[in-house]
């Protein structure tokens, strides 16, 4: 019989390939069946990551691990329990006024319209916004009703959600005292030098991209908060988080600014078209003078792997997919470039065995 280390090339990679989906198609059925104790994991392995980070940066400064992580969790609950007294119930005031405000804001955008649609006949325009007119009427009704089941579906599900908070917090409290133990156990799997590389791509992948891209979201936030307020635009504080929330996924940035944009522009049309050049413009600036200089090159992805991993992200994970997708696209890209190059070859030893020299004079071995 053929050995199969013998079989043609075409021959094992036909086989591998209906192999490689059907183990694919299992692991996705499992993560499926999982779902909630993986994005409980994937959620606390991310804050784990992130908090890492302020406790190396003590740590690097003389401070006791011990102190650093005390230090760092008393900080992090400081911060959260401030932002949860202040900030959170100002957006969902917001929010509940941006739900009272859109049904006169689409009559606002339906008049200005129609305007539009005379002046456009006046001047023997060929524009015809009727049907265009109907069939954003129609969308902007339905947005409102999903608007409302979701609000009552999330009140359905606030118990639910407050136990996998909890469960999530836990587990990073226990990820961050006990991480590295852990990691070390995993890791022990894999050749030391090979494990030392693995470990240090992903904890660069993951902890430089999303403490980098947190960063940039809160400075693109925060200058749009202080610009919305100077053009005195609606729910300021509402639409200058948003984008700044939508800046943490790819391509985010350009679909925030557009929803606001939209939005505002359905009250006044000039105001919107300010906002969505005010915002467009801060956004070049913070793309393309503070990212630089805070990330770097830092996935190195080309930008069909970029869009291909967030549709699987998306698929696979949902919302929590497709905010560790591209990390991860670059941690498996970083991982291929190391191993192509030869970076996980074990270095060769060289092992001498001790041999004997007489000396002449003192007549010792060594």
């Amino acid at each position: 019989m053929q050995s199969a280390n013998k079989l043609p090339r075409w021959l094992s990679l036909s086989l591998a390939f209906p192999l490689a989906v059907l183990n694919g198609w299992v692991l996705l059925q499992v993560l499926q069946y999982f779902q909630p104790l993986v994005n409980i994991f994937v959620a606390a392995s991310l804050l784990a990551f992130v908090l890492d980070y302020p406790i190396r940066f003590f740590q690097q400064r003389g401070v006791k691990r011990n102190l650093a992580i005390g230090s760092v969790l008393l900080l992090a609950v400081v911060i959260v329990v401030a932002l949860a007294l202040t900030l959170v119930p100002l957006i969902l005031q917001q929010l509940n006024e941006l739900a009272n405000f859109l049904p006169s804001w689409i009559d606002s955008g339906t008049q200005q319209l129609q305007a539009f649609q005379i002046w456009a006949e006046t001047q023997q325009l060929p524009v015809n916004l009727s049907g265009l007119l109907t069939q954003l009427l129609d969308r902007l009704s339905n947005q409102l009703q999903s608007l409302t089941g979701q609000i009552l579906s999330f009140a359905v599900d606030t118990i639910g959600s407050v136990v996998n908070v909890l469960l999530t917090v836990v587990l990073t409290i226990y990820l961050v005292l006990n991480g590295e133990r852990l990691w070390d156990g995993i890791f022990l799997w894999f050749s030391p030098h090979i494990g030392l590389q693995v470990r240090q791509l992903l904890r660069e992948d993951f902890q430089n991209y999303f403490i980098g891209q947190a960063t940039l979201g809160a400075l693109l936030a925060v200058a749009l908060i202080l610009v919305f307020l100077a053009l005195r635009v609606p729910l300021a504080l509402l639409f200058g988080i948003g984008i700044g929330f939508f800046s943490l996924f790819p391509f985010g940035t350009g679909i925030g600014i557009a929803i606001v944009s939209l939005l505002v522009g359905l009250q006044n049309f000039w105001l919107g078209v300010e906002v969505l050049a005010v915002a467009v413009m801060i956004d070049q600036v913070n793309t393309n003078f503070v990212a630089p200089r805070l990330l770097g090159n830092l996935t190195g992805l080309n930008p069909v792997w970029v869009v291909i991993s967030l549709l699987l992200g998306t698929k696979l994970g949902g919302l929590l997919g497709l905010l560790v997708a591209i990390p991860l696209a670059s941690f498996i890209k970083d991982v291929a470039d190391s191993w192509r190059v030869g970076g996980f070859k074990k270095e060769e030893v060289i092992e001498s065995k001790p041999t004997m020299v007489v000396s002449d004079t003192a007549g010792t071995y060594s």
